[in-house]
């Protein structure tokens, strides 16, 4: 049962990247899913989540308009496409998968599963 993570690099500011979180072992339509990151110095911090239903997602303010949160159930994929990317987006993003609310999972960092984290770096 795992989550894997993977769509990370080396980008230049304004340019974009697709993040993908494929799960194994347990099928992602049962849960809430999200992303964070978390800056070399910093705590880890929630960039957006999605509902089970995928009728609801929440996204950390200062990203919104920037980053869009999907999924695919029927590829047990979820993923965040960047766009405009700033230097300080750079970090390593980790996905995950929760049950018991996507605002739960994305403001309290309650999750049953984590991915691994692929590293984002934003710079010219």
């Amino acid at each position: 049962v795992q989550l894997q993570a993977y769509g990370g690099g080396l980008v230049q500011p304004g340019g974009s990247l697709r993040l993908s979180c494929v799960a194994s072992g347990f099928s992602l339509d049962d849960y809430d899913v999200g992303w964070f990151r978390q800056a070399p110095g910093k705590k880890r911090e929630e960039v957006s989540c999605m509902a089970e239903s995928e009728t609801n997602t929440y996204y950390k303010h200062s990203l919104k308009g920037r980053f869009t949160i999907s999924r695919d159930n029927a590829k047990n994929t979820v993923t965040l496409q960047m766009n405009n990317l700033e230097p300080d987006d750079t970090a390593v993003y980790f996905c995950a998968a929760a049950r018991g609310g996507y605002m739960r999972l994305c403001l309290l960092q309650y999750a049953d599963y984590w991915g691994q984290g692929t590293l984002v770096t934003v710079s010219s």
